[in-house]
């Protein structure tokens, strides 16, 4: 499995800022496992970095690890949007055998 780097952009300790953290962490964890890092950025403290980066609004994460680097905006509260924009695979359903044997 890839490893995945994300960088979470946000401005200050507001409630839309800590959803989006723990959101990001929540869908990390149960679909990533291990295969991820996070780095939290507030951009009240760190203005420089968002610059560079492009930040326009808070909160955003980008994917810059595997390329290409992918953006989404908001408090991370879709799973499926977050899952997708990002490029995260979802996990294999296992298929039921409908002819199989008895």
């Amino acid at each position: 499995m890839e490893r995945y780097l994300f960088k979470l952009y946000v401005a200050g300790q507001t409630p839309r800022s800590e959803r989006a953290i723990v959101n990001l962490r929540r869908i990390c964890d149960s679909m990533l496992s291990s295969q991820y890092e996070l780095h939290v950025i507030d951009v009240l403290e760190r203005p420089n970095l968002a610059e560079q980066e492009g930040i326009l609004a808070t909160p955003t994460v980008i994917r810059q690890a595997p390329l290409p680097p992918l953006r989404i905006l908001g408090d991370l509260s879709d799973t499926q949007r977050v899952l997708h924009a990002l490029g995260v695979p979802l996990p294999a359903v296992p298929r039921s055998d409908q002819g199989g044997e008895q």
